[in-house]
């Protein structure tokens, strides 16, 4: 059932613009009233989507993914060349950002631009992706932890991990829910506890290295199928097919930058900050994360070596190369840096959740799209997404999860920028303040042909179990669309565009 009470008439919508901020006249054109609060700064848009991103996050443990593969070259070829492609994406996302600042996101600019259809499918793979990916982020610090400070569990150890996994998720679901203020300073914390940590690890790196090759970092070596006992990919002869899955690392690593649209409605000035949050928390997490990755790889004393330990690489590096209680120190900034990560895909998650229950969208809308009247969050929304990526965690592989995520969240950003191709210049004439002019389409091209290209890379050996997953969620969807939400689902409310 539609939120009748949080969605306006297009008669109310445009009645007493001028008593409210501009950020609020542009929620009531969309059909909608402020009910979050709208506290959030630039800064802080940016800073959430840089949490998700989390190059201390991502880029540690899934670092084998990438040096396993091809070496060096991963680190020193791919991760820029998947960076750039990311930037695309970001910009091409920036753009519909500016003009449609909600808190839905990707899911109301499908809507608009093609109709409610393409937003239904984008925003079920959205939420999917966001989901999954707070169920990545938890149990790779929980593996992170462990492997930096290891424990003896016994008979228990699998009990222990879900307590603890349970712990993680429900604390960040906790403080969500006191409020985007809390959320905010945290987060906030979180930008500068990852670029400062990055900077310490990769001078330590370079100043703690036996020796500095360069070459390393353009040097295609074949570590497939490496350790013999559990090898991180399969053996593979052709270093091209090798480098295309290493590819993977950068692209788990730079996802989630849809924060910065999914918190627009609690994000002042939001048509300008939103879409510069997405592009600067891609850009600066590249750079760093680039630096950062680069200095581990040059600090490896024997790379054939680190390649036979497998998922213990990064630990090998480490212990191999710093002082212990160096290691220990930025072990600990580590972890919490992907705890902070954790909350802020909460918050994401949640704010796709209760923009798409407040249109109808979700089994259970009308509790989902509750608001607390005290602390203005989507509290309903909050305990949920927690909930269901505590399951997923829970009966899915890391490994598995990071490969769902990734590719769930790369087809929910492809969709809209398909069809904002499709309607730019045409049924949509009007831009937000941000906005590329003529160089939008071409970017948008080479972010829909990039995203098909790394979805495909996503589901091959080890991840084949994500073709699984994806196809039954595609045949659900398909179901689900036809047999009676294609009659029940009305979508956002209509606009101009």
């Amino acid at each position: 059932m539609e939120a009748e009470n949080d969605r306006l008439s297009p008669a109310s919508a445009g009645a007493n613009l001028a008593t409210i901020s501009e950020d609020e006249q542009t929620l009531r054109r969309m059909g909608y009233k402020q009910e979050l609060s709208r506290r959030m700064t630039g800064f802080s848009n940016f800073a959430i989507s840089m949490s998700i991103i989390c190059i201390l996050a991502g880029g540690i443990t899934s670092f084998q993914y990438g040096f396993c593969g091809v070496g060096g070259a991963s680190i020193g070829l791919g991760w820029p060349l998947l960076c750039l492609f990311s930037m695309v994406v970001a910009l091409s996302m920036a753009q519909i950002a500016s003009a449609f600042p909600t808190a839905g996101g990707l899911y109301h600019w499908a809507s608009i631009l093609g109709g409610r259809g393409w937003g239904w499918v984008t925003a079920w793979c959205n939420l999917a992706g966001l989901i999954t990916i707070v169920a990545a982020v938890d149990a790779g610090a929980y593996d992170f932890l462990f492997g930096a400070f290891p424990w003896p569990t016994g008979q228990h150890a699998d009990a222990l991990k879900k307590c603890v996994l349970a712990a993680l998720i429900l604390s960040q679901a906790l403080l969500n829910h006191r409020g985007i203020g809390l959320t905010t300073l945290l987060t906030d914390l979180c930008g500068y506890l990852i670029l400062v940590t990055a900077a310490v690890l990769a001078l330590a790196m370079f100043y703690y290295a036996p020796h500095l090759d360069w070459s390393r970092l353009i040097t295609f070596t074949n570590y497939s199928g490496l350790p013999a006992d559990a090898p991180v990919l399969p053996h593979s002869n052709s270093l091209l097919y090798l480098f295309a899955l290493g590819l993977l690392l950068p692209a788990y690593t730079i996802t989630g930058f849809d924060a910065s649209a999914h918190t627009a409605e609690e994000t002042m000035n939001a048509g300008v900050n939103a879409p510069r949050g997405i592009i600067r928390s891609v850009a600066i997490s590249g750079i760093f994360g680039w630096i950062m990755l680069a200095a581990i790889v040059l600090a490896i004393p024997e790379m054939d070596k680190a390649a036979k330990e497998g998922n213990n690489v990064f630990y090998f590096i480490m212990n191999s190369v710093l002082p212990k209680p160096l290691a220990a120190t930025l072990y600990i900034s580590i972890g919490l840096a992907q705890y902070f990560c954790g909350l802020a895909g909460v918050t994401s998650a949640s704010r796709m959740m209760y923009a798409f229950a407040r249109d109808g969208g979700l089994p259970g809308s009308l509790w989902l799209r509750q608001v607390s009247p005290a602390l203005r969050t989507p509290f309903a929304a909050v305990w949920t997404s927690a909930l269901l990526g505590l399951i997923f965690m829970l009966f899915v592989s890391y490994s598995a999860i990071a490969a769902c995520c990734t590719v769930l969240l790369y087809v929910s950003y492809v969709l809209p920028i398909f069809v904002g191709f499709l309607a730019y210049g045409r049924t949509w004439t009007k831009m937000g303040p941000w906005h590329m002019g003529k160089a939008y389409r071409p970017m948008a091209m080479i972010a829909v042909v990039g995203c098909i290209g790394l979805i495909f890379i996503g589901v091959q050996p080890p991840n084949e179990i994500a073709v699984k997953i994806l196809a039954a969620t595609a045949v659900l969807m398909l179901l689900a669309w036809f047999g009676f939400e294609r009659k029940r689902f009305k979508g956002p409310p209509q606009m101009t565009i």
